[in-house]
């Protein structure tokens, strides 16, 4: 009984799934438009940055725009001088060596007013004394001793002067004094100009409109539209002798050796543009 059951029914059977077929395989991304892509989001974020630098430098960075120096000279002459000489005298004792070089000082004081230079134009410095110390050698060249030889004296004189052809003459001259054994020691005279503060004033008027005009000029040149002054510069002022070769300093010039004079400057202006 037993046998016949499990001969007539067949145990139960795992139901398979039909064959399915197989999967083809993934096909790879074109390497070409990976690097398409990449390239184009790497163009779009350098653009981007880009055209944000640029924004950030005209809005930000200073100087930016149109810049130009203009210049401005002017020859001119010296209307004040001022003329320094000195003398000395040697005495025994200070009191002989005063008075010797106080006579001189009226010598050359004397000889000033004769020549057409009021007292008001003459200043004499206070006199200044030292002891004149003499060495003694031997034959030989050594050294043995000294000893006090006098003293001597030191005064020195300064003429100012409007009168500039006055005393440019008698600069020159000081024969009188010499022939009076008076032992004059003259310095060259220098010259300046006394209204020197209005033509700096005018030449920064007229470097600033040269200035202006060259803004322009460029603006015009170039199709651009200046729209506001950002920075304005004042250079420094040089003042040489007409036709002379001096070289401009980076401090300013400031000649007084001679009485006909050029004075120069300039102004810079940078304008922003649109």
């Amino acid at each position: 009984m037993y046998g016949n059951m499990y001969e007539n029914q067949n145990p139960p059977q795992p139901e398979l799934s039909p064959p399915q077929p197989p999967k083809p395989p993934k096909r790879p991304f074109p390497a070409s438009i990976i690097v398409a892509l990449i390239a184009g989001v790497s163009a779009i974020a350098c653009v981007s940055i880009f055209s944000g630098n640029i924004a950030k430098y005209k809005t930000h960075k200073n100087g930016d725009g149109i810049s130009v120096t203009g210049s401005a000279s002017c020859d001119f002459e010296s209307d004040l001088v001022v003329w320094r000489g000195s003398f000395s005298a040697h005495g025994e004792t200070p009191k002989s060596a005063y008075q010797i070089i106080k006579n001189d000082a009226d010598i050359v004081k004397k000889y000033l007013n004769d020549n057409g230079v009021s007292d008001s134009e003459i200043s004499f410095s206070s006199v200044s004394i030292s002891q004149n110390w003499v060495q003694e050698y031997n034959e030989e060249g050594n050294q043995i001793g000294e000893y006090l030889d006098g003293y001597d004296l030191y005064q020195s004189v300064t003429i100012t002067s409007e009168d500039v052809d006055k005393v440019d003459s008698i600069s020159k001259d000081i024969t009188q004094l010499i022939e009076s054994n008076i032992e004059f020691s003259s310095e060259y005279p220098e010259y300046y100009y006394t209204k020197l503060d209005e033509l700096k004033l005018d030449l920064i008027q007229q470097a600033t409109e040269n200035a202006k005009a060259r803004v322009d000029i460029v603006a015009e040149g170039t199709g651009a539209h200046t729209t506001r002054l950002l920075t304005a510069s004042l250079g420094v002022f040089q003042i040489t002798a007409q036709n002379s070769d001096t070289e401009y300093s980076y401090g300013g010039t400031f000649d007084t050796s001679s009485r006909y004079k050029t004075a120069t400057v300039t102004v810079r202006l940078n304008y922003d543009v649109n």
